[in-house]
């Protein structure tokens, strides 16, 4: 069974997750979306900007799971934030969806007018179709920013995170703040480097496992959430069968000691233009 960490909102939230990230054919992301559900997944990460938010909602609603089961999270594009605008996007992705309140809502990039989409979120919140808020590649000083205006503090922190980029400025902030680390490139984008490392393999084979695994299984045991995206139903089962062995201190140990001194993921250049409106890419489901 999944394991799940207590978030500051109340909720807790599952530590293994499908992310659906570039899923931009429709059919592919619904069945991913219903292959993880079946396989025992119980948190789907998706965002405005991935245009598949239609798609994931009727994956859940097909699976026969019941919502309530479900953790289901979305983002807010920086195009959106104006606080008018904001709570207009939140009542868009309910409606696309289509599958009551949210569990998590974050803002995608630490762009734009964070405060008012802030406000709004947290009118979400109290008006009960937004369980919990959070941020997404917020470094330390955006943290800084956002803290003293909040009136609810965000519950998440959804960031690039592997054993070859730990965050280590923003990991101990995090601690502080009782803010939970999400990996969104837990196995740093299937890695060959980060795969074939001789902690990670001597792992893999004492515990009969993959490196794979062997990865997630760290993400879990750091107290990290992690949502791996595969739109392959056997990955997908593989990804999530973590839950019944331990890493020793040893082998953590040497996980730990893997880290670099810088990420690894190139934001893409539509992405750099983080304001430009949710036009581009064309439309999803």
């Amino acid at each position: 069974m999944v394991t799940s960490i207590p978030l500051s909102s109340g909720t807790r939230m599952p530590q293994l997750g499908l992310g659906v990230y570039l899923v931009t054919d429709v059919a592919v992301c619904e069945s991913s979306v219903k292959s993880a559900l079946d396989s025992g997944y119980r948190l789907i990460d998706t965002a405005a900007i991935y245009r598949n938010e239609r798609a994931v909602g009727r994956g859940i609603r097909s699976s026969g799971v019941p919502r309530e089961e479900i953790f289901l999270t979305t983002k807010l594009w920086p195009s959106d934030y104006a606080y008018d605008k904001a709570r207009a996007a939140i009542g868009g992705a309910l409606e696309r969806l289509d599958c009551g309140p949210l569990d998590l809502l974050l803002l995608h990039q630490p762009v734009g007018d964070v405060k008012g989409a802030w406000r709004a979120m947290e009118d979400a919140v109290d008006q009960g179709v937004v369980r919990a808020i959070g941020v997404s590649n917020f470094a330390v000083p955006d943290l800084e920013r956002l803290l003293p205006a909040a009136r609810i503090p965000p519950a998440v922190d959804q960031v690039e995170l592997h054993p070859h980029w730990q965050q280590p400025d923003l990991l101990p902030f995090l601690a502080q703040h009782a803010i939970v680390p999400e990996a969104w490139y837990p196995l740093g984008h299937g890695s060959a480097k980060l795969l074939s490392e001789p902690a990670v393999v001597g792992a893999a084979a004492s515990h009969g496992k993959s490196a794979v695994q062997v990865i997630l299984r760290w993400h879990v045991q750091r107290g990290f959430v992690a949502i791996p995206k595969s739109t392959d139903p056997a990955h997908i089962a593989a990804n999530i069968d973590v839950f019944d062995f331990e890493l020793s201190p040893a082998e953590m140990a040497g996980i730990d000691a893997l880290g670099k001194d810088r990420p690894m993921f190139r934001l893409p250049r539509w992405m750099m233009a983080a304001t430009m409106p949710l036009a581009r890419p064309r439309p999803l489901g």
